[in-house]
């Protein structure tokens, strides 16, 4: 009976900084500032990726799948970011939370995945440079990079069918800005330790292991430059991989600080950390997909005369 009379849930709150209506106004200028360059800085690398013969080379290819992969990420978040900030009804229906949490889920684990495939691509380029257009050729790289996506998205399916599976009968108020799937797991009025099982041994796989595939690639990558006799050598050699060891270390770095962050007890320290956790949640969301692009462009010259050469011919053809 007790069952029978509970009224589950058909939408969730989205909390976000609705403590901190300071804060909102601020935040949403910048978020959409940002929304605005991630679209214009991704756009223009596949663009480039796609247009000039120059850059049909493995490295470009994972890297306009990283730009695409980052629009959609942003493109599951920033309206949710941005609605939050500005109107006072912060609410999202379960199915459009379902979705968001599908896609978030599915954009993180495949970046995780497609960046360990870049960090190969660089071993190989470095290490094997003889080998590498055997190693590195078409059908291997456009395999290695479906997989990632192909690998995120069954992750996507199976995080959220077990979390969208359980009954919320009660509290319906997320403390995020997004469904965050930790922030909607807590609001479930049944047992989450299945959920919490299979998230740990996704993290294992998704999280642990490309990182520490990234880690050996490059031991072996500085140790071959290490041993390049010239300085010159060694200067091309780390600057061929430099901006994917960047965005890695931004990437990787803001996650595990996200969640090796330890936890106080005090109440008015867990509000101001909550606060923390969520302006981290924020940087993770919005500012590292803003900044790969400018990272690539800016220490990348063929992605510069790349633009350049697009530029040239639009502004020769609208002369013409």
């Amino acid at each position: 009976m007790g069952k029978s009379n509970q009224s589950f849930v058909t939408e969730f709150v989205l909390l976000g900084l609705s403590g901190y209506p300071e804060l909102e106004a601020i935040y949403f200028v910048l978020v959409l500032c940002m929304s605005l360059v991630i679209l214009l800085g991704n756009g223009v690398i596949i663009i480039v990726s796609v247009y000039d013969t120059h850059l049909h080379t493995p490295m470009y290819f994972f890297l306009s799948n990283l730009s695409f992969l980052d629009i959609c990420y942003t493109s599951s978040s920033i309206p949710l970011f941005l609605s939050s900030f500005l109107t006072s009804k912060k609410t999202i229906s379960f199915s459009g939370c379902g979705v968001q949490m599908f896609l978030s889920f599915a954009m993180g684990a495949t970046e995780c995945v497609l960046l360990s495939m870049m960090a190969f691509d660089c071993y190989v380029a470095i290490c094997s440079p003889l080998r590498y257009p055997i190693i590195m050729n078409k059908s291997a790289y456009v395999s290695m990079a479906a997989g990632s996506w192909i690998a995120g998205g069954i992750n996507s399916v199976l995080q959220t069918s077990l979390a969208m599976r359980l009954p919320f009968c009660g509290d319906n108020v997320i403390n995020h800005f997004t469904c965050e799937i930790l922030a909607v797991l807590k609001l479930a009025c049944a047992n989450i330790s299945i959920n919490i099982i299979s998230m740990v041994v996704a993290n294992m796989i998704f999280l642990v292991g490309p990182v520490l595939f990234v880690v050996v690639s490059y031991v072996f990558i500085l140790s071959t430059i290490l041993r390049i006799p010239s300085a010159e050598g060694r200067r091309k050699a780390f600057s061929t991989c430099s901006a994917h060891l960047t965005v890695v270390i931004i990437f990787y770095g803001t996650i595990l600080f996200m969640y090796a962050n330890p936890k106080t007890k005090d109440s008015s320290g867990a509000d101001k950390e909550q606060v923390t956790d969520k302006i981290i949640s924020l940087f993770y969301g919005v500012v590292t997909p803003m900044l790969n692009p400018l990272i690539y462009s800016l220490r990348n010259k063929d992605v510069k005369a790349a633009v350049k050469s697009i530029l040239c011919q639009k502004h020769c053809s609208e002369r013409m």
